[in-house]
C-alpha cells in the first residue's frame, strides 16, 4: 500500500469523535487542501449516517485530510489531532459514546504508520494524560464520503447547539495552541 499522492499531496484519515469537530479544525490548517467527512474501518459497503450511529457497520466517523507535506508535516497534523480530542477514552469523546467515536488513525502507507506509532510512544512517555493512548493505528481499507449535509457542517451551521457547545471550543483550542499553523 502506498500513500495516495496527488502531485505534492498526501492523504491521511483520522477518527477522533464527531467528524464535524475534526473537519472544522483541519479546514483551518495551512497546507491542508481538502477535508472530507466520512466513514472508515467498518465492514458494510456504503454505510449511511444512521447505520454508523446505530453501530451496526463497524465504521468510525472520520475525516480524510489531503495535505501538502511541503507546507505541513504529518507529525504536525497528528499533533493537532492529539490535542483536539481525548485519545485515552475508548469509543467515547465527551458525551458522544459509541464505537463510531473511537480514536483512530487510518494510515495510507508505512511511513504514516511509523510516524503515528512514534508520536503515540512519545506522548505516552510524556505522561500528558492520566491514562495511556488507545488510538487505533490501522491501514485504510475503504473510505466512504458522508452525506452532503455533513460536509462543511460547522461552517454551514455555526449557530447550531452542538456546534456552539462542542465544535467551537475545539476550534478555539486549536487557534490558541496552533496559531502558527493557521491558514
Amino acid at each position: 500500500m502506498s500513500a495516495e499522492k496527488n502531485g505534492h499531496e498526501e492523504t491521511i484519515t483520522l477518527g477522533g469523535g464527531c467528524f464535524w469537530c475534526l473537519e472544522a479544525v483541519y479546514d483551518e490548517i495551512r497546507g491542508v487542501t481538502d477535508v472530507l467527512s466520512g466513514y472508515a474501518g467498518g465492514h458494510v459497503e456504503n454505510p449511511t449516517y444512521r447505520e454508523v450511529c446505530a453501530e451496526t457497520t463497524g465504521h468510525a466517523e472520520v475525516v480524510q485530510v489531503r495535505f501538502n507535506p511541503d507546507e505541513i508535516s504529518l507529525k504536525e497534523l497528528l499533533s493537532v489531532f492529539f490535542t483536539i480530542h481525548d485519545p485515552t477514552t475508548l469509543n467515547r469523546q465527551g458525551a458522544d459514546v459509541g464505537t463510531q467515536y473511537r480514536s483512530a488513525i487510518f494510515y495510507h502507507d508505512e511511513a504514516q504508520r511509523e510516524t503515528a506509532v512514534q508520536l503515540i510512544d512519545e506522548l505516552n512517555a510524556a505522561n500528558i494524560w492520566n491514562a495511556p493512548i488507545v488510538t487505533e493505528v490501522e491501514p485504510i481499507d475503504t473510505f466512504y464520503v458522508a452525506e452532503d449535509y455533513h460536509q462543511n457542517y460547522y461552517v454551514n451551521n455555526p449557530g447550531q447547539g452542538y456546534c456552539r457547545v462542542v465544535v467551537a471550543p475545539k476550534v478555539v483550542k486549536f487557534r490558541k495552541k496552533f496559531s502558527h499553523l493557521q491558514k
